[in-house]
């Protein structure tokens, strides 16, 4: 997590894995979270507990997936932020493709386009969010590709022994690119490089 490494602050919406899980993986990279989210250089925004039908005990968390539930719940956070709080901050959202276990397709989408796109530019922040490539019509990724800046596909290359991960940039807003696949190594502290 270089953006930590350099001042910014990270805000990670966990959905796919616990917030102490996250916690666990910074501090296997050298990273103090507790100090981090102290400090609030490190929000864990915890959408994990509601896949289990739990509540969560973590400051930053939602008790249900379902839209018309998170969108008041979103805006609040949105209204209680301070624009100059959220300058140099990069938001991760682990895994969107969870809310369409709970969520129609469109209202989805609708909800990703009006209220998680427009803010990161509004507040000079990077989104980075992710979606698992076969589990959506072609509509949708459409509809979330053409708005977004750019377009990162990661993939599992089994030919290879072992398989590889591998990254490229497939789209990119006025910026040039490199738009090869390039080979990732994760190291044994999660720590993760492009090698080629």
């Amino acid at each position: 997590m270089g953006w930590l490494q350099t001042g910014g602050g990270v805000h990670y919406n966990a959905s796919i894995q616990s917030p102490d899980a996250v916690r666990t993986q910074l501090t296997r990279l050298g990273f103090t979270p507790e100090d981090l989210e102290k400090e609030d250089k490190l929000r864990i925004y915890d959408f994990y507990s509601a896949t289990l039908g739990r509540k969560s005990d973590d400051k930053h968390a939602v008790q249900s997936l379902k839209v018309h539930e998170l969108s008041p719940e979103y805006a609040t956070w949105l209204k209680n932020d301070e624009l100059g709080e959220n300058v140099n901050t990069l938001r991760v959202i682990e895994n969107g493709s969870t809310l369409a276990r709970y969520n129609d397709e469109k209202i989805l989408a609708e909800f990703i386009l009006t209220r998680v796109f427009p803010r990161s530019p509004l507040w000079k922040a990077t989104l980075i969010a992710s979606v698992v490539h076969g589990l959506h019509t072609d509509w949708f990724y459409k509809a979330l590709e053409s708005s977004a800046d750019g377009v990162i596909d990661f993939k599992l290359d089994e030919t290879h022994d072992p398989p590889q991960n591998l990254i490229r940039i497939r789209s990119l807003r006025n910026a040039r690119f490199d738009g090869r696949w390039h080979t990732l190594q994760v190291a044994e502290n999660f720590e993760v490089t492009i090698v080629n």
